[in-house]
């Protein structure tokens, strides 16, 4: 047993990658090759089992007059062959034999490539329709498949009926190339691969390529000769491309591998998912056997309907679960743009947090602040982590991995929570960013064959020949160190709120912080302006009232009626200009004053203010009140009081002319996330053409003579509901009262 990595090291195998496995000059002996001039279709290199009229330098209409004219017809017809195609089946005669075969021709450069594969004479005459029952229920049967698993098992039963080999596996890559068998059938005449895992070095990336590019391989007989192409190099004096080849001869270190599986014949079908190699059918049988054209065909067309059905199954599930993230984030979204900073909106709702990638614990981290959300490591090791990639690139704003401390050795000591790591860099300016983590998945994967055996240079071939591995029992590795892999649909998720963040929160926040330094020194400016005013302005006014009243008590005989109005009028207009002047410091210190909210008893408030304001109501005014039931808000009780007074206190001045004030207040139902509150009067009311200007600082629609006031009552009922969120407006008709609305967000603890 082995502790280690899911991704097995560097093998000594991988210098296979450097072998030219599409250039080998040679082909498989059931078959010849033909290259052919294109315009004139000379042979200008064959196969040296061509048959006698097949010479280099020969035409094919001298070599194979029938076959020269189907490959012309075609070539005008089809125009440029991308891949092989089946052209025909023709039987030639050649030195005193005559013999059936398929061929199929492809383009390479200016050359035609035309390969012969002689027919079994047991499949004579047998053609695709044969198999047609077979696919129509493949397709059936398909449809039926619930899982990957499934699809992949039906995949292998099929196949293996119709090729007849003795095994047929389906085998899937991984993001690092290891293969593991997901589905398996057999006659029991070859071992079981079935879960087993193979080392990407088992097919280095060139083989890969040629799957991807070419989609079935065929080896009939693992102990077969290869037969060489002459001259070595094609007029261009290259030697010849045969990826797209159906004859090539398979690399010395593939047949080795193959016999020391125990096989000596298999076929190969490439599974491609959107272009890419997704994974392969691989069929192996331990005597030598070829698979007929009609039944390669078939495969071909199951292996295409497979990943085609994968394909749609794998968007599927991609799909549902972007949309099911896709929710979640439109949630946060809405928690963060109800903030005045987004990250405490990512902290009321830690459970969205977390849902979002399906993390078990989470982080925001800034320069001066982390804080943890769920199954976290320890505040010092997640700066470390904040450190570290802080330090990275800069255009690196996504990260992810799931084997963390393959990355961070440090990180080693951090795999009971955090394995896995997916962060997201929210602000580049000060280097802010989100980490979510997931803990260590301890499994057991079985490998076929060691990975970890190093491979020996084998003696005849060469320092650069390779002996592939001989054994391929089951070798098991416990791997540690390492979470469940982040999914494309959470990381793109990730990316997703990144860019929502950056776009909707946080370039609001980084314009306020550029303009901070011009806010603070206006602030500060007209703090001190404020207070200037409060202090040298209100002792003036004190004076005069005092000053006036001395004035009228003491020569208040030797005054005459007009000089009292005169004295009276300067005490007025004193106490007017000091509420002024206290009015002016407190809206000055509400925009500064910091917010602390709590879920509060709306009516109990009400009732409080409601008694204050009745102290200066006088006895002989008749007013009626009708306070609904309100519930609870979220807001700071010292503003909302203010909120309150002042919307109070107006409907109390304003029904002053009124035989009977009736003044309401209430709530009305929830809408778009917040509470909504009125205050309804039956006084003066005002005209709806001047209702913008009635939050306004210093905006009266009533003349003072009217109703006293300074102008500053509504503007601060405003900028303090602003503040927590909300939104303020009024209705109202001249002499049939008016409504004042405004709203704050709901919260849980509001409901």
């Amino acid at each position: 047993m082995h502790q280690g990595s899911d991704a097995a090291p560097n093998l000594d195998l991988t210098s296979c990658d450097r072998e030219p496995i599409h250039v080998v000059g040679s082909v498989q002996p059931h078959g010849f090759l033909l290259a052919l001039e294109a315009r004139t279709l000379m042979i200008v290199q064959a196969s040296a089992n061509a048959p006698a009229p097949a010479v280099v330098g020969a035409t094919l209409d001298v070599a194979f007059p029938h076959l020269a004219a189907i490959v012309r017809r075609h070539l005008d017809e089809a125009g440029p062959l991308a891949g092989a195609s089946y052209l025909c089946t023709v039987t030639l005669t050649a030195d005193a034999a005559r013999l059936t075969y398929e061929v199929a021709a492809h383009r390479v450069d200016d050359l035609v490539v035309l390969e012969l594969e002689e027919i079994d004479p047991s499949t004579m005459g047998v053609g695709l329709d044969v198999l047609t029952p077979r696919l129509r229920t493949f397709v059936e049967r398909l449809q039926t498949a619930r899982t990957v698993e499934d699809l992949c098992q039906l995949v292998a039963e099929d196949i293996r009926q119709v090729t007849g080999l003795d095994r047929a596996l389906v085998y899937r890559f991984n993001r690092d190339w290891h293969g593991t068998v997901l589905a398996e059938d057999g006659n029991g005449v070859l071992p079981s691969y079935l879960d087993l895992r193979f080392p990407a070095s088992d097919i280095p990336a060139q083989a890969r390529e040629l799957y991807r590019r070419n989609r079935l391989r065929i080896i009939p007989d693992a102990g077969y000769v290869p037969i060489p192409i002459w001259p070595a190099t094609t007029p261009a004096g290259k030697a010849l491309d045969l990826s797209q080849s159906v004859l090539r001869s398979v690399s010395p270190v593939h047949v080795e591998y193959m016999r020391n599986m125990g096989t000596m014949a298999s076929m190969s079908v490439s599974i491609l998912v959107d272009g890419a190699l997704w994974g392969l059918i691989s069929c192996h049988n331990a005597e030598p056997k070829r698979v007929p054209l009609h039944a390669r065909n078939a495969c071909d067309v199951v292996a295409q309907i497979f990943a085609l059905q994968l394909s749609a199954r794998e968007r599927g599930a991609q799909a549902e679960q972007r949309l099911a993230l896709g929710a979640i984030q439109a949630r946060l979204l809405g928690f963060m743009a109800e903030e005045d900073s987004f990250v405490d909106g990512l902290l009321k709702h830690p459970d969205d947090v977390l849902a979002l990638v399906n993390a078990a614990g989470a982080a925001v981290v800034t320069a001066d602040r982390c804080r943890l959300l769920g199954a976290t490591p320890g505040e010092a090791e997640v700066r470390a982590l904040y450190a570290w990639l802080s330090a990275r690139c800069e255009t690196d704003e996504v990260f992810v991995s799931e084997a963390l401390s393959e990355t961070i050795p440090e990180a080693a000591t951090l795999t009971d929570r955090a394995s896995g790591l997916l962060a997201i860099s929210v602000s580049k300016k000060y280097a802010s960013y989100i980490l979510w983590f997931r803990p260590e998945v301890v499994r057991t994967v079985k490998w076929g064959g060691n990975p970890v055996k190093p491979a020996l240079p084998d003696p005849k071939g060469g320092p650069d020949r390779l002996h592939p591995r001989k054994s391929f029992e089951i070798w098991k590795e416990t791997v540690q160190g390492r979470s469940l892999p982040w999914s494309a649909a959470e990381v793109e998720a990730a990316k997703d709120l990144r860019s929502s963040v950056l776009g909707i929160v946080l370039r609001r926040a980084e314009e306020l912080a550029a303009m901070s330094e011009e806010l603070q020194r206006s602030n500060k400016e007209l703090e001190a302006f404020s207070y200037s005013v409060s202090h040298d302005l209100r002792a003036p006014f004190r004076h005069i009232v005092g000053y006036s009243n001395l004035l009228k008590t003491r020569e208040g005989a030797n005054l005459t009626d007009k000089g009292r109005h005169y004295v009276d009028t300067i005490i007025e207009a004193a106490f007017s200009a000091g509420t002024l002047v206290d009015n002016l410091l407190a809206f000055s210190q509400m925009g500064r004053n910091a917010l602390n909210k709590i879920s509060g008893d709306m009516n109990a408030l009400v009732e409080e203010v409601r008694r204050k304001v009745l102290r200066d109501v006088p006895a002989d005014r008749t007013v009626r009140w009708e306070i609904e039931p309100l519930g609870r808000a979220f807001a700071d009780p010292v503003m909302l009081r203010l909120v309150i007074e002042n919307l109070l206190s107006n409907a109390v001045k304003y029904t002053r002319g009124k035989p009977e004030a009736v003044i309401a207040m209430g709530r009305l139902p929830p809408k778009d996330g917040e509470a909504v509150f009125f205050v309804r009067d039956n006084g003066a009311g005002f005209d709806m053409a001047y209702v913008d200007k009635l939050f306004g600082v210093f905006q009266r629609l009533h003349r003072v003579e009217e109703f006293e006031g300074t102008g500053i009552g509504l503007a601060n009922v405003r900028r303090i509901v602003e503040r927590h969120g909300g939104r303020t407006w009024a209705e109202g008709e001249l002499g049939n009262g008016a409504t004042f609305y405004f709203t704050l967000p709901l919260r849980e603890e509001a409901h």
